[in-house]
């Protein structure tokens, strides 16, 4: 896979000339609406012609494996697919296979970095004697490229049957599903949500669904409610008993606690909660998962993040995600969802505090539009990157890109003659965010939130990690 960044004159005719892949391959990569419409300064995803392929409508698993010289099976193993019926319109997937015919004049060291590879691995897959003597017509295995095994989870807050609609495509890229959310209640008592499509397509996709649990009253964090629970064994043993029947009754695979805003005296009553949760449910075979605010320090001041224990959370529960995001908040001034600089911050501490494996670093699906000049009390407008893209197209704005946050952004003058300046997420964004997990050795990605139209993400993600399933 490789990113292009659209710029003047560019059409998807000579971009896909350029790479030696098809035009309708870029289209369904990247869900572009209007193939004849780009914007400068976008980024396009190019699936690696000789080892992805972005499945279009009427495809088959048969006319794919056809179409490339491999067998179904071998597709089935590559992508770990649990129906291999059941295909979605721009789903990426890994050719497990590929070959090469010499052409007059290739060197080992050309075709090596023509699909991103070594010479040393060629010769090693083709068991070549003498490296620097290879003949035209010659057929050579070209090796895949060693990837990562992560975990990835994904928040979801449209419910019912639109819910599980969201979920089923994407069933291939993820291990967790965390409908959003149940509530916890003043007695102990859990509120009701409309999850049971989740999770039946969960299931039916091979990903394991956890139930998040949390704090919110009215629609909003509390901080009392929080205390009320965190303070009283009685009511703690209620939520315990309530939560293991849910668990059995709905068929989750663990929990996923996000308790917010808790008030920093309750520090070492979460941290006891949390150890008899585990103590409660993991004999039980629920996982047990938290959600905390991104720290760059223990002793971090504000009601946020004071009640947060890193390192208690990392001895104690399966996985801890790290909310990196929202800098760029809708009340706040214009500014990245997720600047990279202010996530390495926070990972920086946080891999001090709690074992690599067990973090699983927060990712924004999304982006926002806010008016400028930007004025106290305004809030921006959510958007999501195709619409983003869409917005850019519409009022012919170029999309710049931020190096420092490592995340695009334009500006335009709508109708009325208002300003806005809009912040979002592309492929060289999400990129720099999965090389960051590589780099430090992190146990995955979560994103908030699944709904905003993305379809770049996918195969970018799909390029660079193997997904663990559960």
């Amino acid at each position: 896979m490789k990113i292009h960044v659209v710029k003047s004159g560019d059409t998807l005719w000579r971009i896909s000339q350029e790479y030696g892949t098809t035009i309708g391959q870029i289209v369904a990569a990247n869900g572009l609406e209007d193939p004849n419409r780009l914007v400068t300064g976008e980024a396009l995803v190019i699936p690696a012609p000789y080892q992805q392929y972005v499945v279009q409508r009427g495809d088959t698993l048969w006319s794919i494996a056809s179409r490339f010289g491999v067998t179904i099976q071998e597709i089935v193993n590559a992508n770990r697919l649990t129906d291999p019926s059941r295909l979605y319109i721009g789903q990426l997937l890994t050719i497990p296979v590929r070959y090469h015919i010499v052409q007059p004049g290739e060197t080992l060291s050309a075709i090596a970095k023509r699909y991103g590879t070594t010479v040393a691995a060629i010769v090693q897959a083709n068991q070549i004697q003498t490296p620097g003597v290879i003949h035209v017509g010659q057929r050579l295995r070209i090796p895949e490229a060693p990837k990562t095994a992560i975990e990835v989870n994904a928040y979801v807050t449209r419910m019912g049957q639109r819910g599980a609609n969201l979920v089923a495509p994407l069933a291939p890229y993820l291990t967790y599903i965390s409908p959003f959310s149940h509530n916890v209640t003043e007695d102990g008592s859990i509120t009701p949500l409309n999850d049971a499509p989740l999770i039946r397509a969960a299931r039916e996709g091979n990903v394991s669904p956890l139930l998040v649990l949390t704090n919110m009253d009215g629609g909003k964090f509390s901080s009392d409610r929080a205390a009320l629970i965190l303070r009283n064994r009685n009511i703690q043993n209620r939520v315990m008993a309530n939560l293991l029947t849910l668990l059995r009754e709905k068929g989750y695979s663990g929990i996923n606690i996000d308790f917010e805003y808790v008030y920093p005296e309750d520090r070492e009553n979460y941290n006891h909660f949390l150890r008899k949760l585990v103590d409660r449910l993991r004999p039980e075979g629920f996982s047990v998962s938290t959600a905390v605010a991104p720290k760059i320090r223990a002793d971090q001041p504000g009601l946020l993040y004071e009640a947060h224990d890193y390192a208690a959370h990392g001895e104690i529960v399966d996985f801890v995600v790290l909310m990196t995001y929202e800098w760029g908040w809708a009340g706040g001034r214009p500014l990245a969802i997720a600047p990279i600089n202010e996530v390495r911050k926070v990972l920086d501490y946080a891999v001090t505090a709690i074992p690599r494996h067990k973090i699983v670093m927060g990712a924004p699906l999304y982006g926002r539009d806010w008016k400028i000049p930007w004025v106290q009390g305004t809030f921006a407008k959510t958007v999501g990157p195709r619409a983003a893209v869409n917005l850019a197209a519409k009022y012919g704005a170029a999309i710049r890109y931020h190096e420092t946050y490592q995340s695009p952004f334009f500006r335009y003058t709508d109708e009325s003659g208002q300003q806005h300046e809009v912040w979002f997420e592309d492929a060289r964004s999400m990129q720099a965010k999965y090389d960051t997990v590589k780099e430090y050795g992190l146990g995955g990605i979560s994103y908030w939130v699944l709904g905003p139209a993305f379809p770049q993400n996918w195969p970018v993600l799909e390029a660079n990690f193997i997904i663990n399933k559960k």
